[in-house]
């Protein structure tokens, strides 16, 4: 009879551990796939804003090799991705886009270019979606830590080597935006 029991509780541990493991790799999934889409629609930014740096061409030659050599740096955000790096890859875009917002001033005719705008709507389409993307990571980091640090879900996240996942940061400059107050 103990043995039997002893049999049926080794089992349910077995079960169990399967069990929470299985739960473990969904979540981690879900942030590597949160992951991957920040990355896709990175990567559509890069594309818009490529297409900026060639209609910039005719403006001012120089910055828009200066501009060339900066979006040759850039590197594909994937599902592997961690966290630091695709912040890396926000902080180059957004080192882009201000510079094209600098030669757009100097030049109106270029502002009011119909390919401009067009470009500028699809770049910030493209930011919202980053935007949403990021929060769903960041959702996603949320639950798959929270699994890996309580227990008992933790002890078997030790056990299999699921280690936290660090969050993506919001730009400090956009937490000082300017009061809107009269």
């Amino acid at each position: 009879m103990i043995t039997i029991i002893v049999i049926a509780v080794v089992v349910l541990l077995v079960l169990w551990v399967f069990s929470t493991q299985r739960k473990l790799v969904n979540a981690e999934e879900l942030t590597k796939n949160a992951m991957s889409q920040i990355g896709v629609q990175q990567s559509s930014r890069w594309d818009a804003l490529t297409g900026l740096v060639e209609l910039i061409r005719s403006y001012n030659e120089h910055e828009y090799k200066t501009l060339k050599d900066v979006i040759a740096s850039r590197a594909g955000i994937d599902s592997n991705s961690t966290a630091e790096e695709a912040q890396a890859q926000e902080d180059l875009l957004n080192s882009v886009k201000s510079r094209l917002n600098i030669v757009v001033e100097q030049y109106p005719d270029l502002k009011a270019d119909s390919m401009y705008v067009k470009t500028m709507d699809s770049v910030n389409t493209y930011e919202n979606q980053v935007r949403m993307s990021r929060m769903t990571y960041n959702d996603s980091v949320t639950r798959y830590n929270r699994m890996t640090r309580q227990i008992p879900d933790s002890i078997v996240a030790a056990l299999f080597h699921f280690t936290e996942k660090q969050y993506l940061k919001e730009d400090a400059a956009k937490k000082d935006m300017p009061s809107l107050k009269i």
